[in-house]
């Protein structure tokens, strides 16, 4: 009976335990990575005009530097983390222990899963003053896998999240000095998170998954105050999103049969918005330096929470309670010659994750970009684009113990280090049909 008691227990609380997995979104939560050319530069300057018009994800403003007739560009990123958190001690609540099912000397192994981030943009110039143009961007993303059978399972197991961003815009040129821009945002986003559950002599998987399309606002201007010299700033609205789904927690077989169940629920959450400040500085005819400044707004997600549908009771509050998320960017970019272009750039990336609240599920911190790029024009209407990143993750301490945000007693305590790198190469391919013809003029154009 006693035994029976103990199992029962453990599977009433096991609709909490998948419902706390609100770690996935943390500072990676945002994807940067949206454009090749300024992969190249660590983002730097990417608010200002320039050869390629994917700066209008950041800076709508600048779709006013994009040539006569329409302009098209493909981005595409290939993401590869190395990421492992390395524990160095599991206590566990003494029931899990006494299933004797896993090792809890297990790290998580690479939990970073390789992405693939397109991007698309389209331009078309009206006359001199108007402009349009649409972007579509996956903003948001998540892929991580520990170790099925890891130390830390029952805080984590994958975590996936998947987003579509559509945005036409629409920009207008005031003058040769200033340029204003805005767009709608109409976004899908899909998440879903599992980790361990105690079933009984077996760990079964919880679910908690949900989607749903919300709309944001995008806006921003650029001013060149004379010959050589721009400055831009961007804003990326917060998109809310009710997302509707199910959560899954499995059943229990032994020693007292309890039915598995799966219950819809709803989640409201609001992506961060966005502030950026970007300048671009020529030195000469061949040499540009550029910068950017970016905040996010990520503490304003505080603690959302997870509702059933049926009767819209509270399941469980996700306590994300971020700091505010900052990146500090500069780069150079020299024309070698008419035809080449070269690039590089540094960067500093503040994690809105700290020792505080970091967590075993995507255990962000604080990061330095280092980045080199090239493009090659084939002729004034065919560009190509290339880029890449290595960055630097600091270590990040994890000691989800009594008093940490995710402690649950029931769980047990989890204490280790997340060891972390990633490398980012990026391509594009940018045409302009539509244009006058230039057989005289030098291929590049100098911004």
């Amino acid at each position: 009976m006693k035994e029976t008691m103990k199992w029962a227990k453990l599977s009433v609380a096991a609709l909490a335990l998948v419902a706390t997995s609100s770690e996935a979104f943390a500072g990676a939560f945002a994807i940067r990575e949206q454009s090749a050319y300024y992969q190249g530069l660590s983002f730097a300057g990417y608010g200002t005009t320039g050869p390629s018009i994917s700066s209008v994800f950041w800076n709508p403003a600048t779709i006013t530097g994009a040539g006569d007739g329409l302009t098209f560009e493909s981005h595409n990123t290939v993401i590869i983390p190395d990421s492992e958190i390395k524990q160095s001690d599991y206590t566990a609540n003494p029931a899990l222990a006494g299933l004797g099912v896993f090792d809890s000397n297990v790290n998580s192994g690479d939990i970073g899963n390789d992405a693939f981030v397109p991007s698309t943009y389209a331009a078309y110039k009206v006359n001199e003053d108007i402009f349009v143009g649409l972007a579509i961007n996956a903003p948001f993303g998540l892929g991580t896998k520990p170790e099925n059978n890891w130390a830390g399972q029952f805080y984590s197991r994958s975590s996936s999240a998947f987003s579509i961003n559509v945005n036409p815009i629409a920009g207008y040129r005031i003058n040769d000095q200033v340029s204003i821009a805005a767009g709608l945002q109409v976004q899908y986003l899909d998440v879903s998170l599992k980790r361990g559950v105690p079933t009984s002599l077996t760990l079964g998987t919880g679910i908690l998954d949900g989607d749903d399309v919300g709309f944001g606002a995008t806006a921003g201007i650029t001013y060149k105050p004379f010959e050589g010299t721009e400055f831009g700033l961007g804003y990326r609205s917060a998109v809310s999103h009710k997302l509707e789904g199910d959560l899954t927690v499995p059943a229990v077989v032994f020693p007292a049969p309890t039915p598995g169940s799966v219950t819809p629920i709803s989640a409201k959450l609001i992506t961060p918005d966005q502030v950026n400040f970007s300048f671009k500085q020529r030195v000469n005819e061949s040499f540009r330096v550029l910068g950017t400044v970016e905040w996010t707004n990520w503490s304003r997600l505080t603690e959302p929470k997870v509702v059933a549908d049926a009767n819209g009771a509270t399941i469980q509050t996700l306590p994300f309670n971020y700091d505010d998320g900052w990146f500090f960017a500069l780069g150079g970019e020299y024309d070698y010659n008419e035809q080449l272009t070269l690039r590089a750039g540094l960067a500093y990336e503040i994690s809105p994750i700290d020792d505080d609240i970091r967590s075993t599920r995507l255990p962000d911190s604080d990061r330095i970009w280092v980045s080199g790029g090239l493009t090659y024009n084939f002729n004034h209407d065919l560009s190509f684009d290339l880029g890449y990143t290595h960055i630097f993750a600091e270590d990040g301490d994890i000691a989800i113990v009594q008093g940490h945000q995710d402690y649950n007693s029931g769980i047990g305590s989890f204490t280790g280090q997340a060891e972390s790198s990633v490398d980012i190469i990026s391509a594009s391919v940018r045409y302009r049909w539509g244009g006058p013809t230039h057989a005289d003029e030098p291929i590049t154009t100098k911004y």
